[in-house]
């Protein structure tokens, strides 16, 4: 579902559940963001999210740590701590007992990789797997973040390469190479707990994760929730290796025509930027890294940091005033 059908079909919960009406239901309502943060005290609030989707890989046990980790990166991009999932489960009557096995136990271990606990959840059955978690994680009600507060003068960085969702279409379609499959494995299966932890060293204004809507649609959402222009530099941009080619074979998955057809009106290309890279810039990405902004004072002891604790991290871009997204040479 896209962000235009998704707010149509909440619009009716927004006028059951006023904002006015609840003063510690800090985000949930009337700004979109990426997970539910609730005030218990005066030093604590909860972040709730919920995630799950088919499988993009064949293994089951990887399968299982990708949604897992997938689920837990909305509460990384509020800025908390994992403390607690349950189990998402939808199943085929006749998968296989130990396939199922395998899938839980992907997703339990890389819940404890997190310092959280799994307890329990729920299954149905149906036609096709499918997986992921409810997580709960706690962060500072002072302290978390969220998409509405770039500023012009920002820096746009990014932690994760792009090109997981072109690469496991390819791999679905027999056409991926296994080293550019095991690639971004690799990628999916990296949690964004260091990257969130190192964000918390300095003031950043906004964040968010990449995953489904794509980089540039993820990119709108904090354009237009912080009433600023992005400009991405495509030569600034990093994929993993593979997806580029795959790009030039055309090998999308079915969301990149959806994503472009949602934000394709809020975006400005070079025109000498070629259809292949702007289709992949709207390209679905799985278990995507951070995309947010920071301010030129933090800016570059935020990348020593990075630098220091060998987590991937790149400067993609700026925010500008205005509106949108300019994608430039």
């Amino acid at each position: 579902m896209g962000p235009e059908s998704l707010a149509q079909v909440l619009r009716p919960l927004r006028n059951i559940f006023k904002q006015k009406d609840f003063p510690d239901l800090l985000v949930g309502l009337d700004v979109a963001d990426d997970a539910v943060v609730y005030r218990v005290s005066d030093d604590l609030a909860i972040i709730h999210t919920v995630d799950f989707f088919t499988p993009v890989v064949d293994d089951p046990y990887t399968y299982g740590a990708i949604a897992a980790a997938n689920a837990m990166s909305d509460v990384y991009a509020m800025g908390g701590e994992v403390k607690m999932a349950l189990n998402i489960c939808a199943f085929p009557p006749k998968l296989p007992l130990a396939t199922i096995s395998e899938i839980l136990r992907g997703g339990a271990e890389k819940v404890a990789e997190a310092g959280g606990v799994l307890a329990g959840g729920h299954t149905i059955d149906d036609n096709e797997p499918k997986y992921g978690l409810a997580v709960i994680g706690e962060v500072h009600p002072g302290r978390f973040l969220t998409k509405a507060a770039a500023q012009p003068g920002d820096a746009l960085l990014l932690t994760k390469p792009l090109g997981t969702g072109i690469i496991t279409t390819a791999f679905k379609g027999d056409m991926a190479d296994p080293s550019h499959l095991e690639a971004a494995i690799k990628s999916m299966t990296t949690l964004n707990r260091d990257a969130a932890r190192l964000l918390r060293q300095v003031e950043v204004h906004a964040c968010t994760d990449v995953t489904g809507f794509s980089l540039l649609g993820h990119g709108c959402e904090i354009a237009e929730k912080s009433n600023v222009r992005l400009r991405l530099r495509i030569d600034a941009l990093p994929f993993i290796d593979g997806a580029e080619k795959y790009a030039r074979e055309w090998l999308f998955p079915a969301g990149s025509c959806k994503n472009e057809a949602c934000y394709k009106a809020h975006v400005r290309f070079d025109p000498e930027i070629a259809e292949e890279t702007r289709m992949l810039l709207f390209t679905p990405e799985t278990s995507g890294g951070l995309l947010f902004t920071v301010g030129s004072r933090d800016l570059q002891r935020l990348l020593s940091l990075f630098t220091q604790h060998q987590t991937p991290c790149r400067v993609i871009g700026e925010v500008l005033e205005g509106e949108g997204i300019d994608v430039v040479k």
